[in-house]
């Protein structure tokens, strides 16, 4: 292996939060530690909807600041550059993917520093808790180390600053935090990265503001020197709404419905969730969830589930009605799930499930579920935006290596929901509150009405409005002062440095960027559109590139120059271990170890991989049988209708049969009095985990309502006794 590392020494990240914006500065230290020039390249993920506004590099006291200029005219004059002996940066965004940008560092003299500077801005993202997510993604960050390094040479420091006009309630993060509130009013805090932290994993950060549901809007001037008529020198709004409905609407929950589960198994999914005492694979976490998810869904419904990786297969040949029997079928091959299906190609199952004929009176709901990223990102997300008005999409993103692009992308253009399971999180709250938002009434046919002063007229820069979590872009035409309409909800307004521009401009050239993919007949103006947009704004696209040349350095770099590649994740291969009974294992490895090849003057090595476990199961022994889950196994055992069956695999949850007979009212039946025995145990010893099993409490509410049942309040005082609760009746919902 090489002894010599990438030129990275630290990170230093500030962010700014501004209501539902967040600016990110991120400065990158590098150094050339060999006798020799040096070339670097990395190419690294950003967040999925970051619109990245400046890039520019500082060689000792001099800084450079880099230009948007069309794509192939930056390159070129970066080859140019680099091959005249100049010191060059090139950044640029991947065509594939959104969320993934190519670092090119030229010309670094042989013990030379630079430090470059990368500035986005990205809308942060509502979660089902009410909170706004930011996450840091890991970048830059080897998650090995080749020998001959030594200790990872990385450090990291940041420092966050929300700001609002609501009170901030609350921060929380998956990192440790020193927190400080500036203002008594909680409108402005300060938190920083506590010293130590090893940056091995994605940063997040979660936001909850007081009075989540009041709408918030930014109102940003523009810029005087901008051309006549342009985005940049016209005013613009960001409204952020996220309404609240009547709880009787929000407590309905629809009858019907078709739900496909989308499953990822390919190899990676055998790997644990995490690395702690006790961690399941994240196959065996998602065979959990499918348990509670098929419990959980109503009578009369219809569902399938799929498996994909580098090929694709279903549990029916068609969607089926949810029943006893159904279910019954479907529990016993998921059982069988494993991860074994080699690659992660979601476009052509979900091309399948799209040409299927689709039911009218029951709304498709389809949840993805996944560990990774794909190369075709982009055509993924058209597909399922073309596909927006016959389904919602839910999407889950396992792990650290999962595209953000992909997750919030599809959850988008599916007018859904997107979550991240990741580090310690529990796979099974997230995807029931995911549930809940896929049983509730689709909320359609949105508008937002603006009043306005005489004189102003508004375009509208963001997509229509299809869902109910929601923001909205308006340009103003106009210089005069923007009101919006008092009696709606008086927005505060503040002005800050373009970030809402920005956002904008970045808004409109994606939609650009689904007209050129979609076939659109002006092709060439399309793009000539979106590369001005890029220009005038100064954000990244795909057809233009950050471009920085150190034109006024004395002295070229002289010799041929070393180059260093550094890839993302993504790339897979199996790995032959030798166990020490003498047998042999393949073992698929979720991130390459070490891959090297050398040429002539070129040497590859992966440094964005997960952690190489030193010790292997061996596959051909059996595992120790893990310890089951009382709650799982209980819901296990319900039936379809919602009832329970009293019988000795019931009371292996916690009592002897005999117990649970004995103590039964005469003139109770028995199915009767194990199901509300259920939802005594559910309420008086599961209650923190509410959210998970929610839904089985309620069918179960509703079933034992539809019987005869007699005083049904002494029953649940017998069943307080025995099993050691003080539930009420009304408690369970009957």
């Amino acid at each position: 292996l090489p002894k010599c590392c990438v030129p990275l020494k630290s990170i230093s990240v500030q962010v700014r939060v501004q209501d539902h914006v967040a600016t990110v500065c991120s400065t990158l230290q590098y150094v050339n530690e060999e006798e020799r020039p040096l070339e670097a390249l990395f190419v690294f993920p950003l967040p999925a909807d970051a619109a990245v506004c400046h890039f520019s590099a500082k060689i000792g006291e001099q800084e450079i600041v880099a230009e948007v200029q069309d794509r192939e005219s930056a390159r070129d004059q970066y080859d140019d550059a680099v091959s005249s002996g100049q010191q060059a940066f090139l950044l640029e965004e991947s065509a594939e993917s959104p969320d993934v940008f190519r670092l090119s560092v030229g010309g670094l003299s042989a013990g030379q520093n630079a430090a470059v500077t990368i500035i986005y801005v990205t809308e942060l993202a509502v979660q089902a808790d009410h909170s706004l997510r930011f996450c840091l993604p890991a970048v830059l960050n080897p998650r090995y180390t080749p020998a001959g390094c030594g200790a990872v040479p990385y450090t990291l420091t940041l420092s966050v600053h929300v700001s609002s006009p609501k009170p901030i309630s609350k921060l929380e993060s998956n990192c440790s935090l020193d927190l400080v509130f500036l203002h008594s009013d909680r409108t402005q805090a300060t938190v920083d990265l506590s010293p130590g932290h090893m940056f091995d994993k994605d940063f997040e950060l979660f936001v909850f503001y007081q009075d989540t549901h009041q709408p918030s809007a930014i109102v940003e001037a523009g810029v005087t020197t901008a051309p006549p008529g342009s985005l940049m020198r016209d005013p613009v709004v960001m409204m952020s709404l996220y309404p609240e409905f009547p709880e009787e609407v929000m407590s309905s929950l629809a009858s019907g419905g078709e739900f496909i589960f989308l499953i990822d198994r390919s190899g990676s999914m055998g790997s644990m969730m995490h690395h702690e005492k006790g961690a399941q694979m994240r196959i065996e976490s998602a065979k959990d969830t499918l348990l509670l998810l098929l419990k959980s869904l109503p009578m009369g419904c219809y569902f399938n589930i799929y498996g994909f990786g580098s090929r694709f297969e279903s549990f029916f040949p068609l969607s089926v009605e949810y029943n006893q029997d159904t279910m019954d079928q479907a529990l016993k091959k998921v059982k069988e799930m494993q991860a074994d299906m080699g690659g992660t190609e979601i476009l052509q199952p979900l091309k399948h499930i799209y040409n299927l004929r689709y039911h009218p009176d029951h709304p498709r709901q389809l949840f993805v579920f996944t560990d990774g990223e794909v190369g075709n990102t982009k055509e993924v997300l058209d597909l399922v935006k073309s596909h927006a008005h016959s389904h919602r999409c839910f999407s889950f993103g396992i792990g650290e290596g999962a595209s953000a692009a992909l997750i919030t992308g599809m959850a988008r253009e599916g007018s859904g929901h997107a979550q991240f399971i990741t580090d310690t999180d529990r796979m099974q709250p997230k995807v029931m509150q995911s549930l809940r938002f896929a049983l509730q009434p689709a909320v359609v046919n949105i508008s937002v009405d603006w009043t306005l002063p005489d004189g102003v007229t508004v375009d509208t820069l963001s997509p229509p409005i299809n869902v109910v979590c929601l923001s909205a872009y308006k340009m103003h035409k106009s210089k005069c002062k923007v009101t919006i309409n008092p009696s709606f909800c008086p927005f505060p307004a503040c002005f800050c440095r373009l970030s809402v521009h920005r956002l904008a401009a970045w808004t409109l050239i994606r939609s650009l960027e689904q007209e050129e993919r979609s076939g659109a007949a002006d092709v060439e103006g399309i793009r000539s559109r979106m590369v001005e947009l890029s220009v005038q704004a100064g954000v990244s696209s795909v057809h233009t590139a950050f471009i920085a040349v150190n034109k006024d350095s004395r002295q070229t770099v002289k010799g041929p120059l070393k180059q260093r590649r550094v890839p993302t994740r993504g790339y897979q291969w199996p790995l032959m271990h030798r166990c020490l009974d003498g047998c042999q294992c393949k073992v698929n490895v979720p991130q390459c170890n070490i891959f090297v090849k050398e040429c002539a003057s070129e040497m590859f090595f992966s440094l964005f991989i997960f952690p190489l476990c030193l010790m292997f199961v061996c596959m051909c022994s059996a595992a120790p049988e893990p310890q089951k889950d009382p709650l799982l196994q209980l819901v296990s055992l319900q039936k379809a209708s919602g009832c329970w069956d009293l019988d000795a695999t019931l009371a292996d949850v916690g009592k002897t049969k005999d117990e649970l007979t004995n103590q039964k009212p005469a003139q109770v039946d028995g199915s009767v009095w194990a199901t509300l025995l259920a939802l005594i145990w559910l309420y008086g010893c599961k209650i923190e985990q509410q959210v998970e099993w929610q839904f089985v409490a309620m069918k179960a509410a509703s079933w034992i309502g539809s019987q005869k049942v007699g005083d049904l309040s002494q029953c649940v005082c017998v069943g307080n006794v025995l099993l050691g609760c003080q539930v009420t009746k009304e408690t369970l919902g009957i």
